[in-house]
């Protein structure tokens, strides 16, 4: 039992002579005894180590014993005035060093399982200690680390991964990993039968490496690594032959792997797969990873998209096109369908909107791929179209004997790359094709998709697997026409792809403004047929002609307006809408659209000034959120709420209302640290940082987390509470205010819980946080506002055209090329 001491002054000087002061800690040591301690708060926790070594006559060297709190928080300079501030418990115990030392030669020792596994237990708790790690790495803890890993299993390997985790959540210290582990960790993941707190973790580490990207590196890493550590960095020395990158930037840094450097170890470990009809290595680890999307446990699924969107975010250009075929062959976005389906709690929401912004990144990126001819996989997508035509060089049908009739829509996700029926390459590859007869305007198909590239294709071809009997049906009906009759299939199906485009607002990768789930996006390759076949059927039922072309486009416009509008509406009543819709009724609603807007707003030049001032007033509205987080901001300090259950990531807080309910934040220029100060009551805050002693640095947050907390008893922000979320009471239950949210640990946990005061403060700084960890927004606050900015915007650009009832022609003509290339200039050099 511990027993209590004396009281020590540690501030005493040779000038203190009154008797009587209040001690503001207790002190345990590890012999159980208690005293009773004044801190001075100026001091270096150096200094108050060593004189409560001298006050308590310990023989030892104070450089050996350090101070922590009741949860095995290290005392440092930087913490030190919080603690004797808030009266915290401490504990006089082995310093980091010792610490390390010990760790050390427990894991380079004779393995025993109970002493290994409390050592490593100890080693998730200290490796993030600058103090530890340092000394931890010095003595080839990494190595030692690594080996474990390599050779246990169970809750060891559990242990030690955890460990490796948490030192990959630092910025330096982990660049040692040779690229045999990261093919070790890939087999972690692989490994389906793994227990879920050994693939968590693994899954975690190898997205931390996607992201220790040298394209990614900051400029000022190497100067910062280089003063990080005045008596040596014992990291500069730790790349080998071994290491990715060796001879790359920010040597002692951790910028040294990427995406390329963990793809391609993926690759080594795929399997065999069927593409095209060629032989290709699949991604083994990729489809472990998808399949883990629809796990029971939430924290497996959401480290799962974690680990998939910084694949998207990151992938490289060698790549990224394989990773998109990947993605799509195993049908991740029907995972992250059912997810949205499934999520009732806020923790996957980020993830999944994330998801959403990589994926119109993609997409973006697809639809500005000019396809080349000469790939592979254009000549085939290319041949499979031409076959699902059934037409001869000459446009004559050919037999449907033995042809597929099409696939069920899961069909065909699954397979979208893969498959028998993507027909191989056949040698005829070269025959004459008259495109025209399929609805193009040209035989040259890299004009054809010009507009559209890759996705273009993807989505025409993804159309014939989909449905080949209507597919030749419908190219047969329009030959069968009048020239001026017929409508264009090729033409119609770009042009919906264009349609949908705007729709959606695929103009640029990283400027997705969407705050909600779009479920109907994700399922982009079937809404893009049932929009072509509502095409053709309004053209039939209208009776176009070739010069109507631009009608007919209007009003398929107008329907995926009203029918897409609504991304929450059930399957079905999509599929009738554009399946069944009658050309009469969505005409009448078409042309009461058109008596409330200009007819000029739809026109091609008009939607790209459209697309290029979205993309100007998202990067203003990004610029003003983070101006606000550097302006700062108060907030209440609100009562965590716990998740019940496995679902949750945040760590479950015992309830306790905070001495002092008020907090202000601000962000530093640098965009580095989160600074902030504590209070009773609401104080005025001068400009810079000089009144915000505490800080958080932004590095650790990983991302914000919306309704977690809820207000603490008689603290009424504004003097006002939302009237439909009561504040905390003792004895009642605890309710979620809709304006809380938690600023979440990479190292778990959460940082802070905050309930904004108003609605505006809270989307300013949701999404202020949001554009530091990435590019996207979550509020729908946020997304109007960039909605109503790029309106105002276009209306000023044509202000002065509609006033001069200037003609906008939808397209310029191509001029011809030069006879020769005698240029007036061209003597000149």
């Amino acid at each position: 039992m511990m027993k209590s001491g004396p009281s020590i002054n540690t501030a005493l000087s040779p000038s203190s002579s009154k008797p009587a002061l209040v001690p503001t800690n207790t002190v345990s040591t590890k012999d159980g005894q208690t005293v009773r301690a004044r801190i001075d708060p100026t001091l270096p926790v150096a200094d108050v180590v060593r004189q409560l070594c001298q006050n308590l006559k310990v023989p030892d060297h104070p450089a050996l014993y350090a101070l922590r709190d009741e949860q095995d928080e290290l005392i440092t300079d930087e913490n030190l005035r919080k603690k004797i501030k808030e009266k915290v418990n401490l504990k006089l115990v082995s310093s980091p060093v010792l610490e390390a030392v010990d760790i050390v030669e427990k894991l380079g020792g004779k393995w025993d399982d109970k002493n290994l596994k409390l050592a490593l237990y100890s080693l998730q708790k200290y490796i993030q200690e600058e103090q530890f790690a340092n000394e931890f790495l010095k003595r080839n803890g990494l190595a030692e680390l690594l080996r474990v890993i390599t050779f246990s299993h169970g809750n060891t390997l559990a242990y030690a991964l955890k460990a490796l985790q948490n030192l990959t959540s630092l910025d330096h210290g982990w660049t040692g990993i040779p690229t045999q582990f990261i093919s070790k960790l890939i087999q972690i993941i692989s490994n389906p039968h793994n227990l879920v707190n050994v693939s968590r973790p693994a899954t975690a580490i190898l997205k931390r490496l996607v992201e220790a990207d040298p394209r990614l590196a900051p400029t000022a890493t190497s100067n910062n690594q280089g003063n990080s550590n005045k008596d040596g960095n014992p990291f500069a020395n730790t790349s080998g032959s071994g290491m990715p990158g060796s001879s790359g930037v920010n040597q002692g840094g951790v910028w040294n792997y990427g995406f390329d450097v963990v793809y391609d170890e993926m690759i080594k470990d795929g399997h065999e797969s069927l593409e095209w009809g060629e032989k290709k290595q699949g991604i083994r680890v990729l489809e472990t990873v998808v399949q883990r999307l629809s796990s029971g446990d939430a924290n497996m699924a959401i480290d799962s998209m974690m680990l998939i969107n910084a694949l998207l975010k990151n992938a490289s250009d060698r790549h990224w096109e394989n990773l998109g075929f990947e993605l799509e062959r195993l049908n991740v976005r029907k995972a992250v369908v059912r997810l949205m389906a499934s999520n009732t709690t806020e923790d996957l929401t980020s993830s999944i909107l994330e998801f959403q912004a990589n994926c119109i990144s993609l997409a973006y990126r697809r639809k500005t791929t000019p396809i080349d001819t000469d790939s592979p996989y254009v000549r085939s997508a290319l041949d499979l179209i031409w076959k699902s035509a059934r037409l001869n060089p000459q446009g004559l049908q050919k037999s449907n004997k033995g042809r597929r009739q099409g696939h069920n829509w899961d069909d065909v996700d699954l397979n979208h790359y893969t498959g028998e029926e993507n027909h191989a390459v056949n040698n005829d590859q070269d025959e004459y094709k008259d495109w025209e007869q399929l609805g193009f305007e040209s035989d040259n198909m890299r004009v054809e998709f010009s507009r559209v590239g890759l996705l273009g294709l993807d989505c025409l071809k993804t159309l014939c697997l989909y449905d080949q009997e209507w597919f030749a049906e419908t190219v047969l009906d329009q030959l069968s026409r009048p020239v001026e009759r017929r409508c264009l299939v090729g033409k119609a199906s770009n042009e919906v792809v264009e349609l949908l485009s705007e729709h959606w607002a695929i103009y640029a990768p990283g400027y997705s403004t969407s705050s909600s789930f779009q479920p109907y996006f994700l399922t982009f390759y079937r809404i893009h047929a049932y929009t072509v076949k509502f095409f053709l059927r309004m053209w039939n039922e209208s009776g176009a002609v070739a010069s109507d072309f631009p009608r007919v486009a209007a009003l398929v416009q107008s329907q995926i307006r009203v029918v897409l509008n609504d991304e929450s509406r059930p399957w079905h009543e999509v599929e009738r809408d554009l399946l069944n819709s009658e050309y009469r009724e969505v005409r009448e609603r078409q042309m009461r659209e058109l008596e409330l807007q200009d007819d000029l707003v739809r026109k091609p030049p008009v939607r790209n000034l459209r697309a290029k001032l979205y993309k100007d007033s998202f990067e203003f509205v990004r610029s003003q959120r983070i101006l606000c987080l550097m302006q700062g901001a108060w907030f209440v300090n609100g009562l965590s709420i716990p998740n019940p259950g496995s679902g949750s990531i945040r760590e479950s807080i015992s309830i306790k209302r905070s001495p002092r309910p008020w907090r202000f934040f601000r962000l530093d220029k640098s965009m580095r640290y989160l600074h902030y100060i504590e209070s009773a009551v609401k104080i005025p805050i001068r400009g810079g940082l000089e009144d915000l002693p505490e800080r958080i640095d932004v590095s650790l947050l990983s991302e914000v987390v919306t309704n977690t907390c809820a207000l603490p008893h008689n603290i009424l922000p504004n003097g006002t509470t939302p009237s439909d979320v009561p504040p905390y009471s003792p004895g009642s239950p605890l309710v979620a205010s809709p304006l809380s949210f938690s600023l979440m640990s990479t190292r778990g946990g959460s940082l802070a819980d905050l309930v904004a005061e108003n609605s505006t403060c809270f989307s300013d700084w949701i999404d202020g946080f949001n554009m530091l960890l990435g590019d996207h927004f979550t509020t729908k606050e946020t997304a109007e506002f960039v909605q109503a900015l790029t309106e105002i915007g276009l209306k000023i650009k044509l202000l002065d055209l509609s006033g001069e009832r200037v003609e906008i022609p939808d397209s310029l003509p191509l001029p011809p090329l030069p006879l020769n290339t005698d240029f007036f200039f061209s003597d000149f050099e």
